[in-house]
């Protein structure tokens, strides 16, 4: 298992670099540049801007500007973000902890969903209660999350008042304090919710049909046949075997938490790295794009890491040489 994780991680490294080359001719594709957020908007003289664009390289060749970019980032500079005139670096770790707390929200609400349903609905199959579930996953599958997100916020938000429609805490509680940790759960939750409501159809029908398949099986008759409770079969094994496809999807999980919360946080406004991303497009932030592009992707490789690895871990059966 060590070599296997050995052998990814280093395998790892030649994707990075081939998605640093997608990233940085991706930004050099888009229309306009990065200049326009460094140049002095009281200065507009051509002498000035093109000695400005000499002094921060921008004149180099492609491949020199590249090689720059990669060798400054593999030490930790990320460049300076041409928006909000501050490094990558500490842009990025203001909004991290947005997005992190998002992601474990939203993923607890989505397991937790997937596995009531997908239990209830495996244990009672073709029933009433079966096909309610069946025929809810497939309304959560169907509607996108933006228009999902508009309608809650408009009912729950303005409607009824239960929860905010923007931020991620509250600017009068003091950081650090009880009031505010509750205060960013409650911006979180609503966003977290849709998040993780529209993650939980696939997982559910999964699990549902594993557990169908898996109460089949010649080792299910066996216990039967010695007299095991039910509740113990379905817990020790027919459980655990079921939940195997579900820990394979773990580094799709992250892409989807990534992928939802570009939309759901620009919905939401809520701060987090998905609303920074499309704002870093639109106002053609090349160094915070670039930085943020190479950041999903690596936590992408990441989640299907651990996926493999866990697949083993979860099933004996399954060890990696």
């Amino acid at each position: 298992m060590l070599k296997y994780a050995l052998r990814r991680i280093l395998g790892m490294i030649p994707m990075l670099l081939l998605i640093s080359i997608v990233a940085f001719f991706l930004a050099l594709a888009m229309p306009g540049d990065s200049f326009s957020g460094e140049i002095d908007p009281n200065n507009t003289d051509p002498e000035y801007i093109e000695e400005m664009r000499e002094k921060l390289g921008y004149n180099d060749p492609i491949h020199e500007q590249y090689f720059r970019w990669v060798s400054n980032f593999v030490q930790g500079d990320f460049g300076k973000s041409t928006k909000y005139q501050i490094p990558v670096k500490d842009l990025i770790l203001q909004r991290l902890p947005n997005t992190v707390m998002l992601g474990v929200m939203a993923m607890f609400f989505t397991y937790i969903f997937a596995f009531s349903m997908g239990i209830y609905a495996g244990r009672h199959p073709h029933t009433k209660m079966d096909h309610f579930i069946g025929g809810f996953n497939y309304f959560l599958l169907a509607i996108p999350s933006y228009i999902a997100g508009v309608f809650a916020i408009y009912f729950f938000s303005f409607q009824l008042g239960w929860v905010p429609f923007s931020g991620s805490v509250d600017i009068a509680v003091e950081s650090g304090t009880l009031d505010y940790w509750l205060s960013r759960f409650y911006h979180a939750l609503m966003p977290s919710l849709i998040l993780g409501a529209l993650g939980t159809a696939t997982y559910t029908q999964f699990l549902r049909n594993d557990i169908i398949d898996n109460s089949q099986k010649d080792y299910v008759r066996t216990a039967r046949a010695k007299g095991t409770a039910d509740s113990k079969i379905y817990n020790s094994h027919i459980l655990r075997n079921s939940i195997i496809p579900i820990v394979t999807f773990l580094g799709f999980d992250i892409v989807q938490i990534v992928n939802g919360a570009l939309i759901t946080e620009a919905i939401f406004t809520y701060p987090g790295l998905g609303q920074l991303f499309l704002t870093s497009v639109n106002a053609q932030d090349y160094p915070t794009l670039m930085t943020l592009f190479v950041m999903f992707s690596f936590l992408v490789l990441l989640g299907n890491l651990i996926a493999d690895l866990l697949y083993g871990i979860v099933d004996p059966r399954i060890r990696v040489d």
